[in-house]
């Protein structure tokens, strides 16, 4: 947050003054005068000089953020750091001064050279990206000004400096002399998009989506369903793979969406460091759990025959499941994760997939009372393995009396559990010895995608480039349009490579 702002400038025989600050009294102690005891004289600008006293006025009540006499060096910094970005911290490292001295050479001035700074004062721990393009604007804004107009050299009125700060009235202002900033947030690049990610929505994009909008990216978003891949969303959509991908990567960018990995019954997922959190239903994570995974009192009313209401169904689940939109995460570890942290997952954007139960209001009291109880949902948690896949895990309980399918969506509650930072995906490589031999003496090299096509029919395997142990099995069945299995069974007549030379790796 913003503690300040402020116009320093550098006067050759008084040194480095604030000319002027906001709010009031925020870098230099800003004096008043009391009431007149003789003539009274005409005012002047001088009480915006951080150096004039009188022993007729009294200070401010409310302390300046930092000591000025120690950073001002800094504020007005010598000429090697003078016309470039800035970061200064002060001596109780408590705020951050952000600014860009400009410096503008020119006969005209005393010592040929006018020097300020416009910077801003922030707090220590916030994310200062946001505002260097502000700092950097202003500085350049102004050094303009200054080098068509002299605007800065002259003596600043008290006019002018409400113009600066927006300090005037709003019916009063002068809209030709008032610089409007604005603060944008800071958002990284997002990561590259797979065609074998699953794309889950962190909002109800019904609610905001309008027709001004992009029509590939509207398009791409009546398809996103917390199930399908990017491959099948860029089919089903009728658009490209390539724009298909750069629409979610646009959504990546605004915080909406997040990125998981392919479900399969054969896959396997081991816990993370935050089952713990899970295991102590710390802020309710179990019951939110229940809330998003439980299906056993919907399944219980199945035999009602009577369609249920699309509408009411979004609204039990808006009423069960609120605590979804407070997701927190830590980044997932895998190569391919994403860093996202899914903060505001929304319920609404999984009532639509096959799996996804539909019920009505009157049924909630009865959902509550016929879904599983905590300590055996930490139980189907904290199972998960790196050695056992879904399938053999869902038997394991099973066969110990609990019937998993009767109350559990299993694929919400493995979503679940990677979205909250408790599993993670364990992935297939294959590798191969004598392949990975040749890439290093340089005997063989990666093959693009032209050269595997153009090799397809003249008898090299076009499983071989993703022999060297850095493409996962979801990536193969994507690109490769099989199953695992069928991978598996193409690995088996491998033909690239000697008996015994394939070795699947799970990490």
């Amino acid at each position: 947050m913003i503690q300040g702002i402020f116009y320093a400038r550098f006067f050759p025989q008084e040194g480095t003054k604030i000319v002027a600050q906001s709010p009031p009294g925020c870098i230099v102690p800003v004096t008043t005068p009391s009431p007149p005891t003789g003539p009274v004289l005409p005012t002047t600008n001088s009480n915006l000089n951080a150096s004039v006293t009188s022993s007729t006025t009294t200070p401010t009540i409310k302390p300046p953020l930092f000591d000025f006499s120690v950073l001002s060096e800094y504020i007005i910094p010598r000429k090697p750091f003078r016309n470039r970005y800035i970061t200064v911290t002060d001596p109780d490292n408590k705020y951050l001064v952000l600014g860009f001295p400009v410096s503008i050479p020119d006969p005209r001035y005393d010592r040929n050279e006018f020097i300020f700074n416009f910077g801003l004062v922030v707090d220590h721990d916030v994310d200062q990206v946001p505002y260097e393009k502000v700092v950097r604007r202003l500085a350049i804004t102004f050094a303009e000004m200054e080098k068509q107009s002299g605007y800065l050299s002259q003596d600043m009125s008290k006019s002018q400096e409400e113009c600066v700060w927006g300090e005037k009235d709003k019916n009063n202002k002068d809209d030709a002399n008032t610089i409007n900033m604005k603060l944008f947030p800071y958002h990284p690049n997002p990561p590259e998009v797979k065609g074998w990610h699953v794309p889950v929505a962190k909002m109800k994009f019904a609610d905001i989506v309008d027709p001004t909008w992009d029509l590939t990216l509207q398009k791409v978003i009546a398809h996103i369903d917390g199930v399908s891949d990017v491959r099948r969303i860029a089919f089903a959509a009728d658009v490209s793979l390539e724009l298909t991908q750069l629409a979610l990567r646009h959504l990546l960018y605004y915080d909406t969406i997040l990125l998981l990995d392919m479900f399969f019954f054969g896959s396997c997922y081991a816990p993370r460091p935050g089952i713990h959190d899970f295991i102590a239903n710390v802020d309710g994570m179990v019951d939110e759990c229940a809330n998003y995974v439980c299906v056993g009192a919907l399944r219980s009313n199945s035999n009602d025959n009577k369609p249920s209401n699309p509408g009411s169904s979004t609204t039990t689940l808006n009423n069960n499941n609120s605590n979804l939109s407070s997701f927190s995460t830590t980044p997932r570890s895998s190569s391919h994760h994403l860093s996202t942290s899914p903060s505001n997952l929304s319920p609404e954007t999984h009532s639509h997939h096959p799996t996804s139960p539909s019920h009505n209001p009157a049924s909630l009291s009865t959902e509550r009372g016929h879904r599983l109880p905590n300590y055996l949902l930490t139980k189907l948690m904290t199972t998960f393995v790196s050695s056992k896949t879904v399938m053999e895990w869902l038997k394991m309980h099973m066969d110990s009396g609990i019937d998993v399918l009767r109350y559990v969506d299993v694929r919400r509650l493995v979503q679940f559990g990677v979205i909250k930072g408790c599993l993670y995906r364990v992935h297939k490589h294959v590798v191969s010895k004598q392949y990975l031999a040749s890439l290093a003496t340089g005997q063989s090299r990666r093959l693009t995608e032209k050269e595997v096509a153009a090799r397809i029919y003249g008898g090299r395997d076009p499983l071989q480039k993703y022999t060297d142990g850095c493409h996962c099995f979801d990536q193969i069945i994507t690109e490769m349009d099989l199953t695992d299995a069928e991978v598996m069974e193409r690995l088996k007549g491998f033909k690239g490579a000697p008996a015994g030379d394939l070795t699947v790796l799970y990490r």
